[in-house]
């Protein structure tokens, strides 16, 4: 195939990607909606029951032996954890059949939109011959692939299908965001950019930028999530599953700034010069170090901690995004008019 048509198969997969994207999102609203149903007041209450005495000799019936009644948790599930429930929230109830259904249908479009939105990496890179994130466009492209990969990647190994909705939602806008108002045709980039470092420093901080965003969408679930909500699981489990993403997340990111102070003396003769870009990377940085030094130290919890990790998610949108756009400096390589 020729460049010009690697191209526009590229803009094909994108296109896809986004389509399956959505139909997914409804699937899992689907799935959200009426499948994750969680014990009523009523039901909550019965572990109370159990405690009452009882004569001896009496019969003790099934439902009192179970000892994860006895310890107030769903049967099966750990407390605490992503795929059980935190001590004191209602257990969850068996799903009907077809809302369960739509959950596998949700994962099965989610996996389909992944592969087309690799496509549109992948067919774009050999279009223009180069690592495939030269520009603004190619980097959202980039991002929503990442964070869609960290939630289906986590999914593997624990049940975090209450994510899918919203990061659907992020991640089509994302690339709906890229082709209306980032969109740049296949060609050359910048002599600067004509590098190794691209796949070494942008990779990390794509990777990076991804997992952030699933714990960024977790954070904002946690800040929503009203008590006695019956759909969404606990503030624990969510607010575990965005430290797990930022504890994954950090290292990588400060792999990025250090990789790219050595990319810069290299291009530029100099580590450090203050740009625009540099500048808000290393502030996006202070905040999550901000945010794990406080969790680890402090023992911070709960609503402080996320308002916390919601900031640095702030700073690292700012920092894709917005100076890029609005500020001038040596990263202006948006090609956005």
């Amino acid at each position: 195939m020729s460049a010009e048509q690697l191209a526009e198969l590229s803009d094909l997969f994108v296109v896809a990607a986004v389509l399956l994207y959505v139909v997914a999102m409804v699937f899992f609203a689907i799935d959200l909606a009426f499948g994750r149903t969680r014990q009523g007041k009523a039901q909550v209450a019965r572990p109370a029951e159990v405690k009452q005495p009882v004569a001896v000799g009496a019969a003790v019936s099934d439902e009192a032996a179970d000892p994860a009644d006895l310890a107030g948790t769903p049967s099966g599930g750990d407390a605490g954890t992503v795929d059980g429930e935190a001590p004191g929230e209602p257990a969850a109830t068996q799903a009907p059949g077809w809302s369960a259904k739509a959950g596998v249908v949700a994962l099965v479009l989610a996996w389909v939109g992944w592969a087309a939105n690799l496509g549109a990496i992948v067919t774009r890179g050999l279009a223009v011959d180069r690592w495939p994130w030269g520009n603004m466009y190619e980097f959202v492209v980039a991002i929503c692939f990442a964070a869609v990969t960290a939630f289906l990647g986590t999914q593997l190994r624990h049940n975090v299908r209450f994510l899918g909705g919203f990061v659907m939602v992020a991640a089509a806008l994302g690339l709906g965001l890229a082709v209306k108002v980032f969109y740049t045709a296949a060609g050359p980039v910048v002599p600067a950019l004509n590098s190794y470092w691209i796949a070494i420093h942008v990779s990390a901080a794509i990777v990076a930028s991804g997992l952030l965003t699933l714990a960024g969408v977790a954070g904002v679930l946690y800040l929503v999530r009203r008590e006695g909500e019956s759909r969404l699981p606990s503030r624990a489990d969510l607010e575990k599953v965005a430290h797990r993403a930022i504890v994954f997340a950090f290292p990588l990111w400060t792999f990025a700034v250090i990789a790219g102070a050595l990319w810069a003396d290299r291009a530029w003769g100099r580590y450090w010069g203050w740009d625009p870009k540099e500048v808000w990377s290393f502030i996006t940085w202070v905040a999550y170090a901000a945010y794990l030094h406080a969790k680890v130290t402090a023992g911070w919890r709960g609503k402080a901690a996320t308002i916390v990790q919601l900031v640095a998610f702030g700073c690292l949108l700012f920092n894709l995004i917005g100076v890029n756009i609005f500020i001038d400096g040596l990263h202006s390589y948006a090609d956005v008019d």
